[in-house]
């Protein structure tokens, strides 16, 4: 397979297999699925005939991320994606528990819509200042 692209659409490809590769197997520890690191270091090894080497290191005979690449602003694209979905599953969750936890259907959604996004602006305003846990011994 051939694949063309620009130098700024392969720098946008590192981005994603980057991102891809982390949200698959940063939590795995040693149980990572390997299939995709290969893919990672193939994509990366580009790099080297793209004038991008800053961009790779060798670890363990595997060309991998370099901590320039890591350091360079991909994770804080990374944690505004988990901020998100943080307070878009958490405002849905409370907003289900305030209806006794039903699923959700075409009947309930319209409430539980509202009731989410009156959490989201809360959170929005807020962030996490105004959530307090009980926690029953």
């Amino acid at each position: 397979m051939e694949l063309k692209l620009t130098q700024k659409q392969f720098r946008r490809l590192l981005d994603l297999v980057y991102i891809g590769n982390w949200v698959l197997n940063s939590t795995r520890g040693d149980d990572r699925i390997r299939d995709y690191d290969k893919v990672e270091s193939l994509i990366f090894s580009h790099c080297l005939t793209q004038d991008m080497s800053a961009l790779t290191e060798l670890y363990e005979g595997e060309i991998i991320p370099s901590r320039a690449f890591a350091e360079g602003g991909i994770h804080e694209a990374i944690m505004a994606y988990e901020d998100a979905i943080l307070f878009e599953i958490l405002a849905q969750e409370l907003a289900l528990r305030d209806l006794n936890d039903p699923p959700l259907t075409p009947e309930n959604y319209n409430e539980v819509m509202e009731r989410t996004n009156e959490y989201l602006g809360e959170f929005e305003r807020y962030g996490t200042d105004h959530i307090t846990v009980d926690i029953e011994e």
